[in-house]
């Protein structure tokens, strides 16, 4: 048994502790090499502790969300890759929703819808974890996440705990304190309002009509690759490129939200990077607007 899984199973135990584990398993594009070691610890000391050990012993270390925003590299990710997502833990104490970092934040619009709480009706289709909409100040159809926080635990890459308030998160256009600094969220409380649920649900059913009725749902993706240039939308930009349909390998820009680009036939992360490389050139030399990326890439080639 080498020493780095030793010491990962003496803090979150065997079950907690995979090696070499296929990426692919757990990112919604369904691509990606192996991790070294994925943990996925049980509690806030776990995670805590897991992140001081990587710390003091140099060790590469990565925090994995939903893998809704992202695409690992086939050559996989060195070192430590941290899941939250046995962190779930939802509840509703007043017209405060508390939810522990690794819950999906969809789950948490639907607690809120079933106690009739209004203001995350935005997040019902968004398919990141609590801990990664915090991150991005994840954002749909109006609503963001900054209109409804009001504080979040976190751990620092140094393993130390503690609030931030939500003027402390510079949460802005897919930004946040958060991602800069490389903090965890352990926990986040948003501050909802009381409301009508059948207007609640009227809302959220409308909105998921308008996702499924325009996302490309059907095949995996990581979602929206771009960010909205100023001035412009992505989706059209490509759109009038003409580059829906096209793509390499089993990457393709999807024919339904030119915005996607979807794993249609056992795409690599390779096929994908290549096909956004594509899009981002195209774009460019046809309209002079550099597209900057949404998703994240991470690994290995």
């Amino acid at each position: 048994m080498d020493q780095i899984y030793k010491q990962l199973v003496d803090i979150c135990t065997e079950k907690n502790v995979l090696k070499d584990e296929p990426m692919k398993n757990h990112t919604l594009t369904k691509i990606g090499g192996k991790a070294d070691y994925f943990v996925t610890p049980e509690t806030h000391e776990q995670t805590a502790k897991v992140v001081e050990y990587t710390y003091e012993n140099n060790l590469p270390f990565m925090l994995l969300g939903n893998g809704s925003n992202m695409i690992v590299r086939d050559g996989g990710i060195r070192g430590v890759v941290m899941n939250l997502k046995k962190l779930n833990g939802l509840e509703v104490r007043g017209t405060q929703l508390i939810a522990q970092g690794g819950a999906n934040i969809k789950d948490a619009s639907r607690l809120g819808l079933d106690h009739h709480l209004t203001g995350l009706e935005f997040a019902c289709g968004i398919p990141g974890s609590i801990g990664g909409a915090m991150v991005m100040n994840a954002g749909a159809y109006g609503g963001e996440v900054k209109d409804v926080i009001d504080h979040v635990t976190v751990v620092s890459k140094e393993g130390e705990r503690f609030k931030l308030v939500k003027n402390e998160l510079e949460l802005d256009y897919r930004t946040s304190i958060l991602g800069k600094k490389g903090y965890m969220v352990l926990e986040a409380v948003f501050n909802l309002e009381e409301g009508d649920r059948t207007i609640i649900k009227e809302t959220m059913d409308d909105l998921t009509y308008k996702r499924e009725s325009k996302q490309p749902l059907e095949y995996p993706s990581a979602g929206s690759v771009f960010k909205r240039p100023p001035g412009y939308f992505a989706g059209k930009l490509i759109q009038d490129s003409g580059l829906q349909g096209k793509g390499f390998g089993g990457a393709e820009v999807s024919t339904k939200h030119a915005g996607f680009i979807v794993n249609k036939n056992n795409a690599t992360a390779t096929d994908y990077i290549k096909t956004i490389n594509m899009v981002r050139e195209t774009v460019k030399d046809t309209f002079g607007v550099e597209l900057e990326l949404e998703v994240k890439l991470v690994g290995e080639d």
